[in-house]
């Protein structure tokens, strides 16, 4: 599948995309608000997929934000992924986080199954978060209650690490 960056002329499906998933453009990171629509981005095929992220300052790590895959299953977001991962690695970009809810189970076995490794678990960060961005829920996925926020980190290198891996 091929991905390729963000366009100019994507900015309305890319708007689209974010509201529809996430219920708007802005998302809570670290505290924060980010307006995903200003991020750099990547995307997959013809229009099959969305992959948000950012940079730190220091160009060492990345973080990303936001991945849409608009049919699951069919190795968009594992393609998405891999080609992220070579463009920050021919950055020097060493590591890429990701952060998620308590309740995405389906997201922490995906990832997983990527290379991504546990880095922190945020005991009531979500719950804090709540007081930026008030429409994140409080009972998620399979009726989980929504408090607390884990993160992954993927080591980045030269090659692909996530290349043969299917969703």
């Amino acid at each position: 599948m091929q991905v390729r960056v963000k366009q100019q002329d994507d900015q309305d499906w890319v708007r689209e995309v974010l509201g529809r998933s996430w219920g708007c453009t802005q998302i809570a990171v670290g505290g924060r608000l980010v307006d995903a629509c200003d991020l750099p981005a990547l995307i997959a095929g013809e229009r099959q997929g969305l992959a948000t992220y950012d940079i730190a300052a220091d160009g060492r790590s990345a973080e990303l934000i936001t991945l849409n895959a608009l049919t699951e299953r069919h190795g968009i977001g594992t393609a998405l992924i891999e080609a992220l991962a070579v463009r920050l690695a021919a950055a020097g970009v060493r590591e890429l986080r990701v952060r998620m809810t308590n309740d995405n189970l389906d997201a922490l076995r995906f990832y997983q199954r990527r290379g991504f490794r546990l880095a922190a678990l945020r005991r009531g960060a979500i719950d804090k978060a709540r007081a930026i961005k008030p429409s994140i829920p409080l009972v998620g996925h399979y009726g989980i209650p929504v408090h607390d926020q884990l993160e992954l980190v993927l080591a980045i290198g030269r090659r692909s690490p996530v290349s043969g891996l299917r969703a």
